[in-house]
């Protein structure tokens, strides 16, 4: 048997402490990847905050202008409703006045169903159902089958604002309508 001199004693504790002092080297990049990923985390938190922050501000500083703009879109109905006309051109869009089709609905499928004539009925196999066109071309020259409503097409108001449109040269070229408005539609982002 051979002894274990000190030399041997010493080189053994010696490996032995490089093994523990590798692992501890590893374990501390691991910690440190640990750190970056909370970071990361708290990046994207603060960020998050942020927009919304920058989101709520948004909305209500365009809420007012938003109210703005439909003070004036009145405006600009009450002016084309007291000219009496239906279209006016200006300078910088154009204003119309337009009355919209009358719609159809049924109101009572069943009842309708009963007492509609043919002609204003669509059948696919094993499906029976109204069609609208139909039934509007039938009110036209007849009266109105049980079980449907007219519903009367409104006037409304809408406008087209004429853009500037960037030209290659530098210059400016006037373009067409580019945006339309109504006072039906509104939405606020």
């Amino acid at each position: 048997m051979r002894e274990v001199n000190f030399l041997d004693e010493l080189l053994q504790e010696a490996e032995s402490k490089e093994f523990y002092q590798t692992e501890a080297y590893y374990d501390l990049i691991l910690l440190q990847i640990k750190n970056l990923q909370e970071q990361i985390a708290h990046n994207f938190s603060e960020a998050e905050k942020e927009i919304n922050l920058i989101n709520n501000w948004t909305l209500s500083r365009n809420s007012v202008l938003n109210e703005r703009t439909q003070v004036l879109e009145r405006k600009l109905e009450q002016f084309i409703r007291e000219r009496q006309l239906k279209t006016l051109e200006l300078p910088n869009g154009i204003l119309k006045l337009h009355k919209k089709p009358d719609r159809i609905e049924i109101e009572d499928m069943e009842l309708f169903l009963q007492h509609a004539p043919g002609e204003v009925l669509t059948i696919i196999p094993e499906q029976v159902k109204p069609d609208l066109s139909k039934i509007k071309a039938f009110i036209k020259r007849r009266p109105v089958p049980v079980g449907v409503r007219i519903i009367e097409g409104k006037e409304t108001f809408s406008y087209k604002l004429n853009g500037i449109k960037e030209v290659e040269d530098g210059g400016q070229e006037k373009i067409g309508p580019e945006v339309e408005q109504s006072s039906q539609l509104r939405a606020v982002i």
